[in-house]
């Protein structure tokens, strides 16, 4: 049995599996899941989903992630709480709202056997054309987006849910999104370091247990590649930022990659630079990567010591994480989502915010 799609997340097409799915998940010991939109229509659909999932686990349950950050970006929505933007619950200026923000978020994420959200955003919006990421963001300021986010980890990894911390090394001052271009970043390393880089130290230091690599060019990180395929980006969090644990892509379904280079090359290239895990939208494209992959290993395009270390740490977080798996039962999830005393806790929330734009002259009483 290969461990190599240990290295691998896929999304799947529907609200259960088709058969194709299931046997791809099984037969090629698939590491993880990302689920969309689509995946969704209710929690205990979802959760019936996800238990489906994990029945063809092998030794170790699969990471089960989705984007749940809140404000535009929140996959699952009614009768999940539905959460304002990070950068409004930044307004706030509390660290303690922030902590019971992202509570309530992993209460409800693990009630239905998600067990990893790809939030939060550690990107510092600069620029305020910058559209993908804009309120997604804390705020403009280093300070506020380390002291938010640490918070927001603090608040998931406490209460059962894994963090991922993106989109390294900062996606806050671009104008392109790497959905449909590649973003170019001009800035100098030492201007990375005192800005964009501060929130992912401040999350390293907080014991995040994911790092995501965006798709960027940063020309003082590498003028040929884009970071998620250049060794150099992949450096600067090992051995200067003195990450240890995860590191995986943004989707490499993007255009900013597979306008410039095929699913194969691209999955070996990420993989190679320094990569734990690539990240597929579409189980296709997952497909033509493991194959890849294990290609990669035959002809010793990667050595096998380099996928070694790899499954090794993919395994070591699951072993530290999992070991006590047990699948959802379906009728304890309307405890914990939808529950009162949270929905309450966000309506007084966004009047805080409200009030707040209004004294600011944003919005008209």
């Amino acid at each position: 049995m290969s461990e190599i799609g240990q290295l691998v997340f896929t999304g799947i097409s529907g609200t259960s599996l088709t058969t194709e799915e299931k046997k791809f998940l099984e037969e090629e010991n698939i590491g993880g899941v990302v689920l969309f939109a689509q995946n969704y229509e209710s929690p205990a659909q979802v959760a019936e989903l996800i238990n489906s999932i994990q029945v063809l686990r092998k030794e170790y349950p699969l990471f089960i992630s989705v984007d749940q950050e809140g404000g535009r970006v929140q996959r699952f929505k009614t009768p999940f709480n539905v959460i304002p933007s990070m950068f409004d619950v930044a307004r706030l200026d509390s660290p303690k709202v922030v902590y019971n923000v992202a509570k309530i978020i992993a209460d409800e994420l693990t009630a239905v056997g998600v067990n990893l959200d790809l939030a939060p955003v550690c990107d510092v919006w600069t620029n305020p054309n910058n559209k993908v990421i804009g309120d997604r963001s804390f705020g403009n300021n280093h300070e506020v987006v380390s002291k938010f986010s640490s918070s927001v980890i603090r608040g998931f990894q406490t209460n059962g849910l894994l963090a991922c911390s993106k989109h390294f090394p900062g996606h806050g001052d671009t104008t392109k999104d790497s959905h449909y271009d590649l973003p170019i970043i001009k800035k100098t390393l030492d201007e990375l370091r005192q800005n964009e880089f501060q929130p992912f130290i401040k999350a390293i230091k907080s014991r995040v247990e994911f790092i995501m690599m965006a798709h960027l060019q940063v020309d003082c990180i590498d003028p040929d590649l884009p970071t998620t395929l250049s060794p150099h980006a992949y450096n600067l969090l090992r051995k200067e930022l003195r990450y240890t644990k995860i590191i995986i892509s943004d989707d490499m379904t993007m255009k900013a990659i597979v306008d410039r280079w095929t699913y194969e090359e691209a999955a070996v290239m990420t993989i190679a630079a320094g990569c734990d895990i690539i990240e597929y939208k579409d189980m296709d494209k997952a497909m033509l990567a493991v194959e890849a992959l294990k290609e990669a290993k035959r002809t010793k395009k990667i050595k096998n010591e380099t996928f070694k270390a790899k499954i090794d740490r993919v395994l070591n977080c699951k072993k530290t994480y999992f070991a006590e798996y047990r699948p959802v039962y379906i009728p304890e999830i309307s405890k914990k989502i939808g529950v009162r005393a949270n929905q309450i806790l966000i309506e007084e929330l966004v009047e805080r915010i409200n009030q707040l734009k209004v004294a600011s002259g944003e919005v008209r009483a």
